[in-house]
């Protein structure tokens, strides 16, 4: 491993910019799909609420000038998209652009 200071650490304002719409569109996508009042829908809502919580928290943490924080609550935050969307909490259209899911099999 190199010196520490030849790593780039800089989370400019435009990285931040785009990540925080990534995460807005991915938000913006998902469609429950869980029946009402079971076991799985309750996680559904929980992952949910976990993934608003964190992009809540990017966004105090952006206008505060806290660029770290906010950078690291994004990625919390569509850590937990991604994850019931591979659990199948959401249909998100078969986007792998937007989730870390397959693409629709087209036979």
């Amino acid at each position: 491993m190199g010196r520490k200071d030849s790593f780039n650490y800089i989370i400019t304002e435009e990285k931040l910019k785009k990540y925080f719409s990534v995460t807005k569109n991915a938000l913006d996508k998902l469609k429950e799909v869980i029946p009402k009042k079971t076991h799985l829908d309750n996680i559904s809502k929980d992952y949910l609420d976990m993934a608003k919580n964190y992009y809540n928290d990017a966004r105090f943490f952006y206008d505060k000038g806290d660029y770290v924080n906010a950078f690291a609550a994004l990625n919390y935050s569509h850590g937990w998209l991604d994850a019931g969307a591979r659990l199948g909490l959401w249909d998100v259209g078969y986007d792998n652009k937007l989730f870390t899911v397959d693409e629709k099999d087209e036979k």
